[in-house]
């Protein structure tokens, strides 16, 4: 790349030379450490730009042999020396503010490893994909959560998302996959374990001073129980987008008889939490997301219609499903979200038994 600036400089060098007296090209010189600022780093541009300023010089000298530098050549001279230094500055700007984002992607790497490490490609006979897309460009974790927890019969599945956003969002989204990793795994019914959250939920959102936060910020919640020797999951939608089940290429959304508020607003409106279920049979693909998805939008202004569009997949590889969906739902909003969407899929394979 550095080629180009350097043909650049010898190419207005010898035509600035042989040209009529009255065309002055020294200012195109401008460019080579303007390109090079594209690819190079300061003292690239530096040295491509004092290459620039030694060319003008000797067009000055070649030009003008009655009178040494005419006004118009040291004009020429000054202003690729200041346009050069500026150049060096901008480089050295932006190479810092690229080290400072490079700190910030990995730490923000870290927390995502931490608060949601990846889903295990199996879990028990299931297969698993799990998908996390953050509106922001820099981040790389926000309020929505997923997490999945083997027990002695089954796996126990939680998808939600955070009211809010920035890190009070990812505190709540931490706090509440803690909680369901230390009480899915126990022999608790789903009532008990739900039960069991929305109270560690509201926990957290009391105020310091003690007065009572509730209702001001809350987590809406999809708990599954998957069993293993069975095709019968039971689920307690707690606000929260239903889950979706793919046979042979057709969605079927799976909507709770009996939703529950969603977590942390159990101490205002008292639920009894009661646990729907539906068939999730061998080849079947079990899709669970939060509303980013369904909400995204096109320019257009319309909402992705997940089960419309995924109708007629017959993908029953989860990662490939999940690939896919990702270059579909990206394809439909123009290549960026407005809010962050998560996204697990899971597949019974053809030769489990139920």
């Amino acid at each position: 790349m550095i080629v180009v600036p350097i043909a650049w400089i010898a190419a207005v060098f010898a035509i600035d030379v042989l040209a009529p007296s009255n065309i002055h090209l020294g200012p195109l010189l401008v460019a080579a450490p303007a390109i090079t600022a594209s690819f190079g780093g300061p003292r690239t541009v530096g040295a491509v730009a004092a290459l620039a300023v030694a060319a003008q010089t000797a067009i000055g000298v070649l030009r003008d042999r009655d009178e040494l530098f005419s006004s118009n050549h040291q004009a020429q001279i000054y202003a690729l020396v200041l346009v050069g230094a500026s150049l060096v500055v901008f480089c050295v700007l932006r190479d810092r503010r690229a080290r400072e984002l490079s700190q910030v992607r990995y730490v923000s790497e870290t927390a995502q490893r931490v608060v949601l490490p990846p889903l295990p490609r199996t879990l028990g006979p299931l297969r698993a994909a799990a998908l996390y897309l953050a509106a922001e460009e820099e981040a790389r974790i926000g309020g929505d959560l997923y997490a999945a927890v083997r027990t002695a019969t089954g796996t126990r599945l939680i998808v939600g998302d955070v009211r809010g956003k920035g890190m009070t969002a990812v505190g709540d989204a931490a706090l509440l996959l803690g909680a369901f990793r230390a009480a899915a795994h126990r022999q608790a019914s789903l009532g008990d374990l739900v039960a069991f959250l929305d109270k560690s939920v509201s926990w957290d959102l009391m105020e310091p001073d003690g007065t009572d936060g509730v209702g001001e910020t809350f987590i809406t919640a999809l708990v599954l129980d998957v069993p293993d020797r069975t095709g019968r999951v039971e689920m307690i939608a707690c606000g929260h987008p239903p889950p979706v089940v793919v046979r042979d290429g057709r969605p079927t959304t799976m909507h709770a008889a009996r939703p529950a508020p969603p977590l942390g607003l159990g101490e205002l409106a008292h639920p009894h939490y009661r646990a729907d279920s539906f068939r999730f049979e061998p080849g079947d693909l079990l899709l669970l997301h939060t509303d980013g998805v369904t909400e995204a939008r096109a320019p257009s202004g319309a909402f992705y219609p997940l089960t419309e569009r995924i109708t007629g997949w017959t993908d029953r590889d989860p990662e490939a499903f999940l690939r896919r969906l990702r270059r579909d739902l990206l394809r439909h909003v123009g290549g960026r979200l407005d809010d962050d969407a998560a996204v697990i899929v899971m597949a019974r394979p053809a030769s489990s038994r139920t």
